[in-house]
């Protein structure tokens, strides 16, 4: 198995710079193969290249370690049912991920490099498939909307109830959403917002940055009433519940959404353990989730929020960039930390906790872009 994680990263080396190329080729020769494979795509690929080689660097990644190989692959495998992909489908995927790999890197790839993809790709295949075979929910839930508020020109906090039976998921966790009224075919990943509750209703922060279709679509499109569809949960940013250490939260944007959550699963049973939570933003405007949290520290003295703004100069609280904020209140070495947020924020946030000598299995996060 080492040598060929090896072999993997080495290879990947030769094409990293170029996955806009690799994506190209592997759509083209997979429709190409299977024509009818396209109609289980948007219209709109750009983000699905970006999630197709996410996955591949990820899988990679994680192939040196094992329990965490095993457990990604199969939740990727249970999150991608609701593509309808079929075990078929899994082999023309193979066959074109490996020749887009091999056009990409050209004369620099070699025979051991091509043995190397195939052989993952099979190991990666069988978990997916095992782990989608293995999951007696259905391939994704129709929610509909119940509740949405927007929270400043580019977000909105919304909820929805699943109208079959309950979406099993952990605090913590995130799932792929689709609005089919708005961008049918596609999907977005999105943290949930709060614990499960016996009412069973879901929340999400949304943002709408860029060209961001789903999202765009969620804050400025969706209404009380539709229906969306919500796909099985994912992600091991959750609260170990073996630990007694005491909690660190760092959280930036619609990254507080996860933090939210796990906060109120420790509300529950929490009775020894402190939790810290840091928000950062740019100015007090984008700091739209406070009310809710200051309401839960209300009535749990062991739960403190500290909001910090890097560039409001009228800004009351701590101010500065997050990742400096949080470290002013440390050291953090004994607690289990969780961060959320921006890619450079969790960079930064992580460095921090390096520096801080925090054991890395203490630490969890997610992050909105590559680290």
């Amino acid at each position: 198995m080492d040598n060929l994680a090896q072999l993997l990263k080495e290879s990947w080396t030769l094409v990293e710079e170029q996955r806009d190329k690799v994506a190209g080729y592997f759509y083209a020769r997979m429709f190409l193969t299977d024509p009818a494979l396209r109609t289980l795509f948007p219209v709109q690929m750009d983000g699905q290249r970006d999630r197709l080689l996410e996955a591949i660097v990820t899988s990679v990644q994680t192939m040196d370690d094992p329990e965490n190989f095993d457990d990604y692959l199969r939740s990727l495998g249970r999150d991608h049912r609701k593509y309808h992909v079929r075990a078929e489908h899994y082999d023309t995927m193979g066959d074109a991920l490996t020749e887009a790999l091999r056009r990409t890197a050209g004369e620099q790839w070699t025979v051991e490099y091509d043995q190397a993809w195939r052989d993952a790709y099979q190991a990666i295949g069988e978990r997916m498939q095992a782990g989608a075979a293995g999951d007696p929910n259905p391939p994704f839930w129709h929610a509909e909307v119940l509740s949405h508020e927007r929270r400043g020109p580019d977000v909105a906090v919304l909820t929805c109830r699943p109208l079959q039976h309950p979406l099993p998921y952990r605090a913590g966790q995130y799932v792929s959403v689709e609005a089919p009224r708005y961008q049918p075919r596609l999907w977005r990943t999105y943290s949930i917002a709060n614990a499960p509750r016996e009412d069973n209703v879901l929340e999400f922060h949304v943002r709408a940055v860029g060209a961001g279709w789903v999202s765009s679509a969620l804050v400025r499109r969706v209404r009380v009433g539709d229906l969306l569809r919500v796909a099985a949960p994912m992600g091991s940013m959750t609260l170990n519940p073996g630990s007694t250490r005491d909690v660190l939260c760092v959280a930036g944007g619609v990254g507080l959404a996860p933090i939210k959550a796990l906060a109120e699963e420790l509300a529950v049973h929490n009775r020894t353990r402190w939790m810290h939570v840091f928000v950062g933003a740019t100015s007090r405007d984008d700091l739209y989730g406070l009310t809710e949290l200051y309401q839960l520290a209300a009535g749990h003295p062991w739960l403190s929020i500290i909001p910090a703004c890097s560039a409001d100069p009228g800004f009351t609280g701590e101010r500065g960039e997050i990742a400096d904020v949080f470290a002013r209140y440390g050291p953090w070495t004994t607690h289990d930390c969780y961060v959320s947020g921006s890619a450079s924020l969790v960079r930064s946030a992580l460095r921090t906790l390096a520096a801080d000598d925090v054991p890395p299995e203490n630490i969890r996060y997610d992050a909105f872009g590559e680290i």
